[in-house]
């Protein structure tokens, strides 16, 4: 399951947001960070504050091909 770790700048007043969803996707658009499920746009993050976003989760590898 995709999940993203956001992180903010120290001294800034906002806490770390986890996100993750089956469907999620991330995005960039016009100093956006646009994440989306399977209903639409589910956060926004503007490039002016300064997070950082790193995906936390396993990613799936792909399947072994066949000898």
């Amino acid at each position: 399951m995709p999940a993203y770790l956001i992180r903010h700048p120290a001294g800034k007043q906002r806490e770390d947001v986890l996100v993750e969803d089956s469907n999620l996707t991330l995005a960039f658009r016009s100093g956006w960070a646009i994440f989306s499920d399977a209903s639409g746009i589910c956060l926004a993050v503007p490039a002016e504050q300064g997070a950082s976003i790193q995906r936390v989760d396993d990613e799936e590898s792909e399947p072994a091909q066949p000898d």
